[in-house]
């Protein structure tokens, strides 16, 4: 059994003397405890050496990347026969390696966990088992060969292009939360002093240059204002720091608060710097998807994906929808409508949109960046071309929906007009009565005496009211009669027919 054993100098092929030794992995390590039981278990057969660092770092990529270097496939063909290889069976480390050998020179491959003993006893005495190697030597040749393979990694990644687009944006939105709270911090303490600055000043950058520069209010009149403000709002400045109720502050104070209007614009100075040179590093890595989308849309796409090439991969669907993910999933577990867009929607085509074509544009403007990543990240021209016609044919959609909405509103509105008006028709308005007004229970009707005979011909000359019981007993009767009608009809009815049913019988008879 043959040992594959890579080394910064080169490659080793040890043979295993006791190819017995692997069933027992655990007991493997006291094999290698001395320097002569080391020689005893595995014996040097052959070594291939590199010949300079270009050498040992293209051999080393290609293992990091589970392929077989030219170097190790020729060396192990000229090391070892066919005929050999028939019979012996190589141990290596990775199995990805493993599988790679396998299929290049259909080779017996063991690369299981029982070989990583092995592996590990051959590193403890790797200056006994290869000799003519000291172990500083391997040390700063492994050293080396560790930074050469670093740079170019970093170098020739095409995922770490973006990485500074990344850190960029993201601290970019740092500043912007942190400029809004030290800004609401110097108007919340100088408004004790001032406060109606805050109503005549909205911008927070300007509005601490006015506090750095004026301090207190009261040299608000002494103060010019001309490199910070115009005219205009100079006098109403000065007019409302004569009339201010504010409250008085001491020297220490106007100090403190002068050192924090120094820091929002200090941070403002570096937020616009950040924004410049985010700005270049998008157009010199994305110039397609900065101008279909904008830097700043552009460049919160690729930190949410992580790089650019992952940007590449997604399709227009997920592109429409990134930043939404809650969203999205919650939508798809109530069962309701999923979102149109999430990053997407800060682009400026979709603010030139209306509201009810908003969903059309995003699918569209979606499927062009996606078309338009691909060009910046797989393509080799660093021209926006691609870029300006999407962009061109998005716009040129936008106004055909606009078109359309212009036309199906004068449609309606023609429609709308040619309808002849309605009659004017008079709605009498309910008149206000005057009885709800009181909250008193209504009294009950006095009962009316019996009258006597000799008050009879009053009564009948004027009739009196009838009594509740009386009522009762003629809507019983009217309701009696209602209902007694149908019957009575009913009745009738049977009788006419009978009295046909006869005629006719005695006309058949006769």
């Amino acid at each position: 059994m043959l040992v594959l054993y890579e080394t910064p100098a080169g490659f080793a092929l040890f043979k295993l003397l006791d190819d017995g030794k692997l069933a027992n992995p655990d007991s493997l390590y006291k094999s290698f405890q001395t320097a002569d039981a080391a020689n005893g278990t595995v014996k040097l057969q052959a070594f291939h050496k590199f010949e300079n660092t270009v050498d040992a770092l293209s051999a080393v990529t290609a293992l990091v990347e589970a392929k077989v270097p030219s170097s190790l496939q020729t060396f192990l063909t000229e090391a070892v026969s066919e005929k050999e290889w028939k019979k012996q069976k190589l141990v290596v480390a990775d199995p990805k390696l493993g599988s790679a050998l396998a299929q290049a020179l259909n080779l017996n491959i063991v690369s299981d966990a029982s070989v990583l003993e092995l592996y590990r006893g051959i590193r403890s005495q790797l200056e006994a088992v290869l000799t003519g190697l000291s172990g500083n030597d391997i040390a700063a040749m492994s050293l080396g060969l560790s930074h050469s393979l670093s740079r170019y990694k970093l170098k020739f990644s095409p995922d770490k292009v973006d990485t500074m687009v990344v850190q960029a944006i993201g601290l970019l939105d740092d500043l912007d939360k942190e400029l809004n709270i030290y800004a609401m911090r110097v108007k919340e303490w100088y408004g004790w002093h001032f406060p109606e600055m805050a109503k005549v000043l909205n911008d927070n950058l300007v509005y601490a240059r006015a506090v750095k520069l004026m301090g207190v209010r009261s040299n608000a009149a002494n103060t010019d204002f001309s490199s910070v403000l115009p005219e205009e709002l100079e006098l109403e400045l000065k007019d409302a720091a004569e009339i201010s109720m504010g409250t008085e502050i001491s020297d220490q104070d106007i100090l403190n608060i002068r050192f924090l209007c120094d820091q929002v614009i200090d941070l403002s100075d570096y937020r616009t710097q950040l924004y410049e040179y985010l700005k270049h590093r998008m157009l010199a890595i994305a110039p397609n998807l900065t101008t279909l989308v904008g830097e700043l849309v552009g460049a919160r796409l690729i930190a949410h994906v992580g790089s650019l090439m992952n940007l590449a991969k997604s399709p227009g669907s997920t592109i429409q929808v990134i930043g939404a993910e809650k969203a999205l999933f919650r939508a798809l577990k109530t069962k309701q409508n999923t979102p149109k867009y999430g990053l997407i929607f800060h682009a400026s085509l979709l603010g030139q949109t209306g509201p009810k074509d908003k969903g059309k544009i995003a699918r569209m403007l979606s499927a062009k960046v996606a078309r338009a990543v691909r060009v910046d990240a797989l393509g080799n021209d660093d021209t926006p071309e691609v870029g300006l016609e999407s962009r061109a044919q998005v716009e040129a959609r936008i106004r055909q929906l606009e078109s359309k909405f212009a036309a199906g509103a004068a449609r309606k509105g023609r429609q709308n007009f040619a309808k002849t008006p309605k009659k004017y028709e008079y709605n009498a308005s309910a008149r206000y009565n005057d009885t709800n007004d009181s909250t008193l229970p209504k009294a009950p009707l006095p009962q009316t005496p019996h009258k006597s005979t000799d008050d009879s011909a009053s009564s009948s000359s004027t009739p009196a009211a009838p009594s509740t019981g009386k009522k009762r007993k003629l809507e019983e009767n009217q309701e009696d009669d209602a209902e007694a009608t149908p019957s009575k009809k009913k009745k009738e009815k049977k009788e006419k027919k009978d009295k046909k049913d006869k005629k006719k019988q005695k006309k058949s008879k006769d």
